[in-house]
């Protein structure tokens, strides 16, 4: 897959040259559904896992909500299923309920799937979030670990008091010599979006630049201004006159998705210290794990060729929400490690 980003509206540096010292890479990492296999970067997909290494697991605790019955990964991936082949079914009456369409096979499995199962005791497999190969990913540098080549990104599909729970492995593929061939399943699951579909990735390196939150006192007052913008002409919409900081905030600075290093994501809190628990040393952004692509004020980051299929309002269309993930309602995970050693813990952030 080639899938790129369109160029930004203007160069903001242009504009404000205190910000050209503050740009970063990140790499977009556009995942589409795909089949992958143990030797591709992928969501969801499966990890070329070491047989003879534990496969992680999460000791909960794992506390029934009292409103969701538990989902196994297989009925929701039967779900999916039957929804797909659904909006592919020729059917005669466009408003005929989604139920009164199934086949009998289909209505026993949907069924089934509404009853749910019992909430899982003790401690719960871990499901594949991603696996990255340095290879394919430019940003990607394994702390401390010149071998290493590979990252895989693990975690509990049930909500737990503070953050989703993840568990990251740096190895090297030169060490892995048998694959395990089944790794183990969650026998439930809290909710649907907890389970990734399996995407190829389409990795794309741009330059981002912080959150206004981020910026000195001076620059963010500077980017209020409209008179500075003015002197880019049309690229900026006269609609953003009485903020013009948010052109920047939506197409300038943090690119919308899943991506790989860049800056953090801030909108639910301003932004806070993130410094390793272990040394104080301030974590580096590794993985922003999305909801989405894109929302109805990120469009410009929409990929050249899906500019024309813009869903303002939801549902969210396909490519904007491949990996049919929810987070939070719709929110990033995003994980920062520190820099010094890959044994210290990582840091997760939902923004």
């Amino acid at each position: 897959m080639s899938i790129t980003t369109p160029p930004r509206p203007l160069e903001v540096t242009a504009l404000f040259p205190q910000l050209a010292p503050l740009a970063r890479t990140a790499t977009r990492l556009h995942p589409r559904p795909g089949a992958p296999s143990g030797h591709d970067s992928s969501i969801g997909g499966p990890l070329l896992w070491p047989a003879d290494e534990p496969w992680p697991h999460c000791t909960g605790p794992h506390v029934w909500d009292g409103r969701n019955p538990a989902l196994p990964p297989d009925d929701v991936r039967w779900e999916r299923r039957i929804r797909a082949e659904l909006a592919d079914r020729p059917h005669s009456d466009p408003n005929l309920p989604l139920a009164a369409r199934y086949t009998p096979e289909e209505a026993a499995i949907a069924k089934r799937i509404k009853v749910g199962r019992a909430w899982p005791e003790g401690p719960v497999a871990m499901l594949p979030m991603a696996q990255l190969y340095v290879r394919d990913i430019p940003d990607l540098r394994p702390p401390g670990q010149p071998e290493a080549d590979l990252l895989q990104i693990l975690w509990c599909p049930f909500d737990h008091p503070a953050n989703p729970t993840t568990a990251l492995r740096w190895r090297s593929t030169a060490d892995i010599t048998e694959v395990l061939d089944a790794p183990p399943e969650p026998p439930a699951m809290q909710f649907r979006g907890y389970l990734p579909e399996p995407c190829l990735l389409a990795p794309e390196q741009i330059t981002e630049y912080p959150n206004p939150l981020e910026l000195s006192k001076e620059l963010q007052q500077e980017l209020r201004d409209w008179t500075r913008w003015q002197g880019a002409g049309a690229t900026v919409d006269s609609s953003y006159a009485v903020a013009p900081d948010e052109f920047y905030l939506s197409n300038m600075s943090v690119a919308p998705g899943w991506k790989v290093g860049g800056w953090t994501r801030w909108g639910l809190t301003d932004p806070m210290p993130r410094r390793c628990q272990e040394c104080g040393t301030e974590a580096d952004p590794l993985l922003t794990i999305a909801s989405s692509e894109w929302s109805a004020n990120t469009e410009s980051w929409a990929p050249n060729g899906e500019q024309a299929n813009l869903t303002p309002s939801l549902p969210l269309s396909p490519s904007q929400k491949p990996t049919k993930l929810d987070i939070a309602r719709g929110y990033n995970l995003q994980l920062h490690t520190c820099p010094v050693s890959p044994d210290h813990p990582h840091i997760e952030l939902i923004q």
